[in-house]
Formats: C-alpha cells, structure tokens, sequence
C-alpha cells in the first residue's frame, strides 16, 4: 500500500513524500511511487500514532465491552497504543487479570492495548512485581506511599528490570476532602479545595528515591507549576525523572467548573488560568516531556449528581489528535514535531517502544488528520461538551492493518 500526497509529521518535521507500507512496516519514502495500492491523501497530515500512556475504563471497570470500546475510540482519536492505568476494578495487580487484558490486546479496527502493573494489590501488600513485568507489564504504576521500605523494594525490581514507575503524586490527606483546585473559583463555588502541596512534596521526596536508587520515574498528570521546576532542576543534575501533563490542563482553566458542571471535575483538578499558562510555557520549552488525554469516563449516575459527589473524570480519548491539533498545533503555540515528541515519541520509549518517527523500517503505526474536516465533540459529559474542533481523523494504519472513518 502506498499513501500518497500526505505531508508527514514526526519529530523530524513536516516534509510531503510518498510512503509505502509493506506486511506493516514501512518500506519505502520517497516522491511520487508507484504501486497497485494507492490512497490519495492529498492535503492530510501523516502522524505517527500517538501512545497514551494514563488511560482508563468507562467507571473504572475492567470488562470485555469496556476494553473494546477503548480500543476503537482511542484509534478514532489518533492513538495507536493506550496504556491502562492499574487502579481499574479489579486491580490490574495478579496474573489472571493482566492476562485478560492481554487477550484483548488487538482488536481488528482499534488500538494496541497495554497495561501497567499495580505495585500494591487489593490487600495494600507488593504484588508480584518480578513475574508480572516479564509476563508483559510495560511499567509499574501506584499513587503516593509513605512507606519508603516499600518503596525501596519496589525501586529494586524496577533496577533489575530496567522498567520504569509511573508515580501520582497526591496526598490523600489533602485531596479526600476537596473537590477542586483550592483558589478563587474554589471559593466562589463554596467547594473545598485541593492544596497544591498534595502534588509538589510528594514529587519532591520521590525525586530523592530516583536519585538514591537510579530508577526512572515518570511523575502522573502534574498540574503545579512548582512540580515542573522541580522535576526540571533534577533532571539537569543527571536524575532520571520527567513530568506528564494532561491536556486539559493546558486547554482549560477551572472557571470551567463554573455553574457546578460535573464535567469539569477531573483528577488532577483544573487549576487556575496563571498556572495553565505557565504550563503552557512549560510546554513550549521542553519541561513538559508528555502528553496524555487523561481519558477517564462515567456513567451519567456518576456524572447527573452534585458537584461534591460526582466522580472525578472526562471522557476525552477520541478526540485527542483534534483536540491538540485545535488548540495547540493550528494556533501555533507548538509545532507538528514537539507534539509528536511529548505525544507519541517520549511516552513511548517510557514504556520501551519505538515511536515518533516515520522512517523506513519502522512500524506502520500512523494517523491521517484531514486539517479541512471538522470533529463535533458528541459525548454529554466531555469538557469539551458541543464544541467544534478542527481537523478530523480520516484514517489510521495500526499494526499495518488500515482502518478508515
């Protein structure tokens, strides 16, 4: 199969050749190629698939619907592979449950599906970290801990197998009682409020144990501008650490929880419009390493209740690519190649795969955007609830298999 016209994107830039995909590998780039199998893609963009690594389950519930739903919307929305968070219920924490996402790895007309491990199971006790790793969990994932003994012990399995820890940083005794971000809309709203310091001293003591033991560590959906800082002067002093941002943080402020909507009740919470801007700043420079959608979608019986009851989460997933290329991409704040870089190319060598670059040899894992097209947002309870964002998906070669839309 040959893709014709498209202009490619990845972390190298944008230049327009030819691509020609054989048994799912790309084999040939070059000018006008000739072949039996053309798509004309004149004017599209040609991405490389993004890899979404903080993905969860409609309600959190592990279950076949769920697994399969995810797989198509991510791939409608420019993501070739998406990585399950383990806080699903159950756990993803033993062998028999990670096996049952294994099963629904590939699905014919969606997204690769992969899963991090649970550090902790259901018990509060160490799962089996060293069997679930080489049983084919890209990463291991658990919120704050203050037992550092625990703490050590996971740090050495991830040494041993060169993994890395996917880290939440929040301090339950500051985010159970809160609903939002503690600051002025907080207060006009009458709701309690996050401290900031749920994040940054657990990010700052986590520092530590990735400088002491040599581990990798990849902090979760930051939000505090002082976290970034953090992360930023560690990483200048050689420690392996990096920062992932979700993109509703950069899109939205949280006047969008103005009114009591429940959509705008995510977790992390938006923060104010001073610190969006500084993320976006952040961004721009290279402190921000990744991107995700922070897709974590409810059930109207979680989402049609009061503000200070509903459950944390938006759904967001299927229109990632859109959404980013709307807001950041299109408007100019960043270029075609740093959002390939923090969407697709940093996330994936986090969890040890190739991404971020269409070359020959490489997986043919790759995305169309039709930058002509528009993309109606349908879902009742996104933030991003009736917009109108440029850009469709037209298109998606995933593990060489082409699926159109």
């Amino acid at each position: 199969m040959i893709i014709s016209g498209a202009i490619i994107c990845d972390i190298n830039g944008e230049r327009r050749q030819d691509v020609r995909i054989e048994n799912g590998v790309i084999a040939e780039i070059a000018d006008r190629l000739i072949g039996d199998d053309v798509v004309e893609m004149n004017g599209c963009y040609l991405f490389p698939g993004l890899v979404d690594t903080d993905v969860r389950l409609k309600d959190g519930h592990l279950n076949r619907t769920n697994l399969e739903k995810l797989s198509r919307r991510a791939l409608r929305g420019g993501v070739t592979t998406a990585v399950l968070a383990s806080d699903s219920t159950p756990r993803i924490d033993d062998e028999i449950t990670l096996e049952f996402v294994q099963q629904h790895r590939y699905l014919n007309g969606g997204a690769t599906i992969e899963s991090t491990l649970s550090a902790l199971n259901e018990e509060g006790n160490l799962s089996n970290i060293a069997i679930m790793l080489k049983k084919g969990s890209v990463a291991v994932y658990t919120s704050t801990m203050d037992d550092y003994n625990r703490i050590s012990r996971i740090a050495q399995y991830l040494k041993m197998a060169d993994k890395t820890l996917f880290y939440k940083a929040v301090d339950k005794s500051l985010h159970e009682s809160g609903v939002m971000s503690d600051g002025e809309i907080a207060s006009q709203l009458g709701l309690p409020g996050i401290s900031p310091l749920s994040e940054v001293v657990h990010v700052a003591s986590m520092i530590e144990i990735a400088r002491h033991f040599g581990i990798r560590i990849v902090f979760k959906s930051v939000t505090e501008p002082r976290t970034i800082e953090l992360i930023a002067q560690a990483r200048r002093e050689g420690v392996a650490v990096s920062c992932e941002v979700a993109i509703h943080h950069l899109l939205k402020n949280d006047s969008a929880c103005l009114g009591f909507d429940t959509d705008a009740k995510i977790n992390p919470p938006l923060v104010s419009e001073t610190k969006r801007r500084s993320l976006i700043a952040a961004l721009q420079s290279g402190d921000i390493h990744s991107l995700t959608a922070l897709h974590q979608p409810n059930s109207d019986v979680y989402k049609d209740i009061t503000f200070f009851d509903a459950e944390f989460g938006t759904t967001s997933i299927e229109e990632y690519l859109p959404l980013c290329y709307t807001y950041l991409i299109r408007p100019g704040i960043i270029d075609t190649a740093r959002f390939v870089e923090a969407a697709s190319r940093a996330p994936g060598k986090q969890i040890g795969i190739d991404a971020g670059e269409i070359a020959v040899g490489k997986k043919a894992d790759m995305i169309l955007l039709d930058p002509t097209q528009t993309t109606l947002v349908p879902h009742h309870h996104s933030l991003y609830k009736n917009e109108t964002l440029q850009g469709k998906v037209v298109a998606a070669v995933c593990r060489g298999e082409v699926t159109r839309f």
